[in-house]
């Protein structure tokens, strides 16, 4: 493919473009290119005109490219102007990255249909931005599908289709820049796109990704996202989900909608959330995991390493093991005390957990507030605490990002915005 090395007439693919850091004229960094606005009607050609930047607080603005003085590879440098008000897309407006690329239109000459993999604009002489080429591909062929279909460019206008619904874009493009991304930063992308395209990405996730991303969203558009799928689809997600992040979900849910996903659910997986809904959501109790590392004193220091390792345990909970007698599943046995990740790293793998308990704290009790686990845990310089019965059975574990999801505003999302907002203005006003 061509160079993206940009004058006044070399070709930018947006492909290359999107991901790159914007600049201002002190080489400061801005963002980072999101994707690239255009003008698309029926007739005329196509014309790019600004770009959607990301900033800080994941806030996505616009950028025109008049304001855009040189793209070369790795920077879009600015005139240092940038609007920091939201970027909102109207209905004239074609975002090329997330709604062209897979979009599947026709060739005008009757040789079939090509799938957009690419997208390519030139500044012309009137220093305005035009889409001039299409990276596209034939579908497979041979048995099967299996040979990989051939791939040319052509102009705009050597295609119908172009100005076409987004409903003629599969998710593969969006998908492929979404495989790296953090959890919250894929629920990010995700409450960004209207429902019907949500739910379209959703299909194409599995059980565990969509389910870790879901856990990030806001309660409105979780319920929104799991309501729109096919209920066994729904279950198998809160099925992945932790118990505690699925339970405040379920909460949310309409009581038939609730009632039917628990019905489908794995039985053990439900009957974990159900205990969890029988607390109040700032107590431990509602705060709580029901699946934590959980140990018999016999176990090895490499067993909870290998416990610590699993994907699905998160940082919080992944720095302690709770050694307790059986049954292991909760409610246990007797709790007999922590270990944590830091001292079993000291010790021999062959040796046995019960011999490095950390026996000062007995834990909470599932009806104490929020306002007692946050104290303890900020006393102890713990990343999460046991909650036991009056038996000292184990029941879960509170993590540190499960209070402080509960701690923060609801909109915390958009204060952040506003602060990041209040920063900038002030470091522009001196």
């Amino acid at each position: 493919m061509e160079n993206t090395r940009t004058r006044s007439t070399s070709r930018v693919f947006i492909a290359r473009l999107v991901g790159t850091t914007v600049f201002d004229p002190l080489g400061d960094a801005v963002g980072k290119v999101h994707d690239v606005v255009a003008l698309i009607a029926l007739r005329g050609e196509p014309r790019a005109v600004g770009l959607v930047i990301e900033v800080a607080g994941r806030r996505r603005v616009f950028l025109p490219l008049s304001r855009v003085t040189a793209i070369e590879p790795g920077a879009v440098i600015t005139t240092g102007l940038v609007n920091i008000r939201r970027f909102e897309q109207r209905h004239v407006e074609t975002l090329v990255f997330g709604e062209l690329f897979d979009r599947v239109v026709t060739m005008r000459d009757g040789t079939g249909q090509v799938t957009i993999r690419d997208v390519a604009i030139e500044r012309d002489r009137g220093m305005d931005w035009k889409v001039t080429r299409l990276f596209v591909q034939r579908a497979a062929s041979g048995p099967l599908g299996l040979r990989r279909g051939e791939t040319f460019m052509v102009r705009p206008e050597e295609v119908s289709g172009l100005a076409g619904s987004a409903d003629q874009q599969s998710a593969t493009a969006l998908l492929a820049t979404l495989e790296d991304l953090k959890a919250a930063d894929l629920a990010d992308v995700l409450s960004d796109l209207p429902l019907a395209r949500q739910l379209e990405v959703a299909a194409e996730l599995s059980d565990e990704r969509l389910a870790d991303a879901v856990e990030e969203l806001s309660d409105d558009d979780a319920v929104a996202l799991l309501s729109g799928l096919d209920a066994s689809r729904a279950a198998d997600v809160l099925d992945a989900m932790q118990p505690d992040d699925a339970a405040d979900l379920v909460a949310e849910l309409p009581q038939i909608k609730a009632t039917e996903l628990l019905g489908l659910m794995q039985p053990e997986e439900a009957e974990d959330v159900r205990r969890l809904l029988t607390y109040d959501e700032y107590t431990a109790g509602g705060l709580m995991t029901t699946e934590p590392i959980i140990l018999p004193p016999e176990a090895t220091v490499a067993g909870f390493l290998a416990q610590a390792r699993k994907a699905e345990m998160t940082p919080a909970l992944a720095a302690v093991a709770f050694v307790c007698r059986p049954p292991l599943e909760t409610p246990t046995g007797r709790y007999l005390g922590m270990v944590h990740f830091q001292r079993a790293l000291r010790e021999r793998p062959q040796k046995m957990v019960g011999s490095l308990l950390d026996k000062a704290l007995d834990g909470v009790h599932a009806e104490d507030s929020i306002g007692t686990v946050t104290r303890l845990l900020a006393t102890y310089n713990l990343t999460a605490l046991p909650v036991v019965d009056d038996a000292d059975r184990l029941l879960g574990a509170v993590s540190v990002d499960d209070v402080l999801d509960h701690l923060m505003p609801d909109d915390w999302r958009e204060a952040d915005e506003a602060v990041t907002d209040e920063m900038i203005e002030r470091s522009a006003n001196g």
